[in-house]
């Protein structure tokens, strides 16, 4: 993929001892089947998000980052622990109290045919949190503002009264953008957002978010299992397994120094533009791919883990500081 862009990167006020925008604490999220069966889709993860950052949520499909993602924000609420926002905690916030905090994390779906109402203009999309949360006073302001944002995403004014279905891929993607900043929030959510676009718009695309983000100084979490495009857009990623997490680390730490297995595994698998080294052998996960309906004892990943033994059987590894702010939850670590 051709990624071309100024990049100016933030800091992220360090990562250490920088301000902690989004904290979780031992957050789960179970899920009940139809044959009344437990689905642990997230299990007991801690994590912090400081404000200025971009944290990369990466993993297999099914891992639980979407669904950590939506109970971070209020979208789903969790079976048990706690989310606190700017230090206030939120998890347990009623609807109507979290009103006002959740105008400031907004989200960005992954697929723009399904997230765009199909009967609405765009008109009327994007000014639909601008109506609920009363930002204008009146239509004309509402519709020159709207006719900002469009703008500002690269959608040409004169689409305002068009309908969804007039638009491509990624032009339905930069209006679901649209209306995720329009009530200038502080921290962004993006779910997948380039997945479900050609890899020629996935490009533009990228681009305007890491603009959104120096232009607007968003903190965003940015879910994704394409490594090239994690590596452009993130600060910080958190490789997650069986709705755990098990590594998380700088960009540039994590790609040239994986302590866990499983992430090493996921970069390996990465293609490699290197004809001459197409013929390289490749390591392939073997052994049992484990259920969220019933995980195995211990660490989640022992039964395709090369190097598991007993203690892993029994223990559960902790997440655990490994110097230098990369955590890692291994037992061989």
């Amino acid at each position: 993929m051709m990624l071309s862009f100024d990049d100016r990167e933030i800091s992220a006020a360090g990562l250490e001892g920088g301000e902690i925008l989004l904290r979780a604490e031992k957050l789960t999220k179970h899920f009940r089947t139809a044959k009344r069966k437990i689905v642990q889709a997230v299990s007991e993860v801690d994590l912090a998000v400081y404000r200025g950052e971009t944290l990369a949520l990466v993993g297999e499909s099914g891992c639980g980052k979407s669904t950590l993602a939506r109970t971070l924000i209020h979208l789903i609420r969790p079976t048990s622990g706690s989310v606190f926002y700017k230090g206030q905690e939120i998890s347990a916030m009623k609807e109507k109290e979290f009103k006002p905090i959740g105008r400031n994390m907004q989200m960005v779906f992954q697929d723009p045919y399904a997230s765009l109402d199909p009967r609405m203009t765009v008109r009327d999309i994007i000014a639909e949190p601008l109506v609920t949360h009363g930002v204008c006073s009146s239509k004309k302001e509402t519709t020159e503002l709207v006719l900002t944002l469009m703008e500002r995403v690269g959608v040409p004014g004169e689409f305002l009264m068009r309908y969804p279905h007039q638009f491509s891929g990624g032009q339905r993607q930069r209006i679901g953008i649209a209306r995720a900043i329009a009530l200038n929030p502080e921290l962004l959510i993006c779910d997948e957002p380039v997945s479900a676009l050609d890899v020629s718009v996935q490009s533009q695309v990228l681009n305007l978010l890491k603009k959104l983000k120096i232009d607007m100084n968003l903190t965003t979490v940015f879910i994704g299992h394409d490594l090239s495009v994690i590596h452009f857009i993130a600060d910080r990623v958190a490789v997650m397994f069986l709705g755990r997490i098990c590594e998380i680390a700088k960009k540039e730490e994590l790609f040239s120094r994986p302590l866990h297995p499983y992430t090493g595994y996921l970069l390996n698998a990465i293609p490699l533009a290197d004809p001459h080294l197409r013929g390289k052998e490749r390591i392939v996960l073997k052994g049992e791919i484990p259920s969220p309906v019933n995980p195995p004892s211990g660490c989640c990943f022992r039964t395709r883990c090369p190097y598991a033994d007993e203690l892993c059987a029994k223990v559960r590894p902790e997440l655990t500081d490994k110097g230098d702010g990369h955590l890692a939850a291994c037992h061989h670590v």
